[in-house]
């Protein structure tokens, strides 16, 4: 969303021609209204040209309350899941693993 024009923006223009294209921690936050269509736009765009690795911790159920918006939700979710492959990882965090004394609230 830096452009109002993405296609005069050449990190934009960049990515639309990238074989693989990895999003981390999708949904960590709400979306605001034109940021969800920028990306709805960018997903739609993108999705059948290259490969797209996303990570979250939303659901797919999720996402219509992070972007406020069903709609976007759904259309975003129709293109993402198409041709997909879903790994679905469990457990604790790993940057957490050799931290938990530090949320320990023991002075031993």
């Amino acid at each position: 969303t830096k452009d109002a024009v993405p296609s005069q923006n050449t990190e934009y223009r960049r990515l639309m021609k990238a074989n693989l294209i990895v999003i981390d921690d999708i949904m960590l936050f709400p979306l605001n209204k034109e940021t969800a269509v920028a990306f709805f736009n960018f997903i739609n765009q993108v999705y059948e040209s290259a490969s797209i690795i996303i990570t979250t911790n939303k659901a797919p159920a999720e996402w219509a309350k992070m972007l406020d918006d069903e709609v976007i939700a759904t259309a975003l979710l129709d293109r993402m899941l198409y041709r997909c492959e879903i790994v679905k990882l469990s457990g604790d965090s790993y940057r957490m693993k050799n931290r938990k004394s530090f949320f320990d609230n023991s002075d031993d």
